[in-house]
């Protein structure tokens, strides 16, 4: 069954950088665009970046547009979100799922937590 596990999170301080990592499987993932969104209790989930399925093509949110960057590896499965620059407001529970924007999946993993402290 489809797997999405997320890591790397953490607490850090303003101005510092992070790598989450997503290991998928249980599905062709080279066939399948792939997404970052996060969450903040209260508050709807929403779109960070997308990569699509080869990785040529990418796009940001507009607020981490220029600080985020994501990747992948298809020979491993995995997809990428390097985060430099954090700030608070950047504090959320981190997820991946299929999609180049809109998830493709009813299925979210546990999530990562990155909390930014000013």
């Amino acid at each position: 069954q489809v797997q999405l596990v997320e890591s790397g999170g953490g607490l850090v301080q303003s101005g510092d950088s992070l790598r989450l990592s997503c290991a998928a499987s249980g599905f062709d993932f080279s066939d399948y665009a792939m997404s970052w969104y996060r969450q903040v209790p209260g508050k709807e989930r929403e779109w960070v970046a997308g990569i699509g399925e080869t990785g040529r093509v990418s796009k940001y949110e507009g607020a981490v547009k220029g600080r985020f960057t994501i990747s992948r590896d298809n020979a491993k499965n995995m997809v990428y979100l390097q985060m430099n620059r954090l700030k608070p407001e950047d504090t959320a529970a981190y997820y991946c799922n299929s999609g180049y924007q809109w998830p493709t999946r009813d299925y979210w993993g546990q999530g990562t937590q990155v909390t930014v402290s000013s």
